[in-house]
């Protein structure tokens, strides 16, 4: 054989670092085993009720880990350093986060214990509560409790139920549109976490409202809280911070929130687990819907003897795949088609050959806006020069099932009286300007690159599709305004209009013209490393392009589109523009 599958060497998953946790006289130990035999715990308690965005506070004092244990001394943050009270009412909330030996932040956690000493472990909500898919009427609250317990979401004198387990994810119905709801997360003993949500206003009702846009959020230099374990904790909580005091309705994340590449399911869950913790003091309160990029790839490798390995998506799809698990991570809308099973390249109709689109592919929408999400990594190889023989998916490329879901859903909405504008997000650029002009939906102009599935070719090539795609968004709606993109850590405003050149010299397929302008908004910039700009055909078409970390943010009055771009870090304007008068 020249190639042999390659088991994953990492053994840093979510569940080992969680640890094992338990009480003792002192306050709590957790053990990682041979996990992470060295390093540093910072602890502190976490005031439920004196902060809307409650997070720790750490002690003065650090504990070691040695030989894979770590013991934290609830009992000597008493007298003036009890600001929870647990002396008194027997109960509290630790905060902690991880540091291995090297310096680096593994993973922020926290755990409910219970005594005055001896302690012991009381369920804990590990993750969330989240706000998800909010409606006029209804939307989602998700969370996770460790070790399983029941629990139950208090809303309005009504109370949801969840059984016995991890994970959580209620549906809240019968609510009032433009509502503002306080509610409550109970779970375990009654432990009681208190929070609030704004429901959407009716379909059409063309109030004022903002949303932001942003991604590539994974870990970036300078250390510290850049590189929390895959994820730039700094930037997106400072990224999270201005759009709550923006007042945005919800937030559109289109990829790459971590690093990824990974071919550990369990070191992906980490890496995601990271990301969440950072944007979770808001999401408490307003929806983010994420959407996949490349660095989402999780795969299974194999090795040869001599020379590079390959990768491929991981399977079995329905339980291991990038898609499988970015779904069970998230909570977005299930409005999407199912797979690209049924395609004509489908090597057998009646199993199941391809990932699902649950959760990655999918459409909202928001008073007169709507937001189409794609997924431009679906199916995704890696390695793309070993494409033609081993299959895959290519970075940058929407496969038949999806694009033809997509024209059906912009037909759609293009036809419901309530929608003024139409988004459409996906990771990767139409038209690249800096860092990934080598590939995205151009390769230097390379018609030839497309997926290969079962041995063969799709038909169309990524530019093909491409124009395929601008077809739909330009010439055949009105209301599509812009693409929001990623991938290229910067941002930028390119205005694809009929006279900007979209072809190399050389292409010999057949060309389209547009017939007007939409503006492709590249925003990047959520901590990840930066790309400066490179040249382009449509480098004159190019407008604000920069560095600096931003947060785009879309403020829609009844017919009129205007945006703003902030820096997070500094706060400083940007850039602006009036999408639609």
């Amino acid at each position: 054989k020249l190639y042999e599958k390659k088991s994953s060497t990492n053994r840093l998953t979510l569940a080992a670092i969680q640890g094992n946790v338990r009480g003792t006289k002192k306050g709590v130990i957790f053990d990682f085993g041979d996990v992470l035999p060295r390093g540093t715990m910072y602890y502190g308690f976490i005031a439920k009720g004196d902060s809307k965005h409650p997070q720790p506070v750490f002690f003065k004092k650090t504990a070691k880990i040695r030989e894979g244990k770590v013991e934290i001394p609830i009992a000597e943050m008493k007298g003036k350093y009890d600001m929870i009270g647990w002396e008194e009412a027997g109960k509290g909330l630790l905060g902690y986060r991880i540091m291995d030996e090297q310096g680096r932040l593994i993973y922020d956690g926290r755990v409910n214990f219970s005594g005055r000493g001896p302690f012991s472990i009381a369920p804990t909500l590990i993750e969330g509560p989240v706000v998800d898919q909010i409606e006029p009427d209804q939307l989602v609250i998700s969370f996770q409790t460790l070790p399983p317990a029941p629990a139950a979401v208090h809303v309005d004198g009504r109370v949801f139920e969840s059984e016995l387990g991890i994970f959580h994810e209620i549906k809240i119905d019968g609510l009032g549109a433009n509502q503002s709801y306080d509610y409550a997360v109970v779970y375990g003993d009654d432990t009681t976490q208190n929070y609030s949500f704004l429901t959407a206003p009716r379909a059409g009702s063309r109030s004022d409202f903002t949303f932001a846009y942003a991604s590539d959020s994974r870990s970036g230099q300078g250390g510290g809280e850049r590189d929390v374990y895959g994820a730039n904790f700094y930037i997106m909580k400072k990224i999270m911070a201005l759009a709550m005091q923006q007042k945005v309705a919800f937030m559109q994340f289109s990829g790459d929130l971590i690093n990824g590449y990974s071919d550990s399911p369990g070191e992906t869950e980490l890496q995601y687990a990271n990301w969440k913790r950072a944007v979770e003091p808001f999401t408490h309160y307003l929806p983010i819907y994420e959407a996949m990029g490349n660095h989402e790839a999780l795969t299974r490798k194999f090795d040869r003897k001599t020379g590079r390995s390959i990768a491929v998506d991981r399977f079995p799809y329905a339980t291991e795949s990038a898609e499988a698990v970015f779904a069970r991570n998230f909570s977005n809308p299930t409005n999407g088609l199912k797979s690209e099973d049924g395609a004509a390249y489908d090597p057998n109709p009646d199993a199941e050959d391809f990932p699902s689109y649950e959760e990655n592919v999918f459409f909202y929408t928001y008073d007169n806006v709507a937001m189409v999400v794609l997924n431009s990594d679906y199916f995704y190889s890696p390695t793309t020069s070993y494409i033609p023989w081993m299959g895959g998916g290519v970075h940058g490329y929407i496969m038949d099932r999806q694009m033809e879901w997509f024209e059906e859903t912009m037909n759609s909405l293009e036809a419901e009286d309530e929608i003024d504008h139409i988004f459409v997000s996906l990771h990767t650029p139409f038209f690249p300007n800096g860092g990934h002009v080598h590939d995205d939906m151009w390769y230097h102009g390379n018609n030839d690159i497309r997926p290969f599935v079962n041995g063969e070719p799709l038909r169309k090539g990524i530019i093909e599709r491409r124009d395929e795609l601008l077809e739909v968004i330009v010439n055949q709606s009105e209301k599509a305004l812009a693409i929001l993109t990623g991938d290229e850590h910067n941002f930028a405003v390119t205005r694809v209009s009929p006279d900007m050149p979209r072809y190399p010299e050389s292409y010999a397929e057949e060309t389209i013209e547009l017939g007007r302008t939409v503006f492709q908004i590249n925003n990047g910039a959520a901590g990840a490393p930066y790309y400066s700009q490179e040249q382009t055909p449509w480098s004159d078409w190019v407008e604000g392009f920069t560095t600096q970390n931003a947060l785009v943010l879309i403020h829609v009055s009844g017919d009129s589109v205007t945006m703003e771009v902030l820096n997070p870090d500094t706060l400083e304007e940007i850039y602006s523009l009036r999408l639609r008068e």
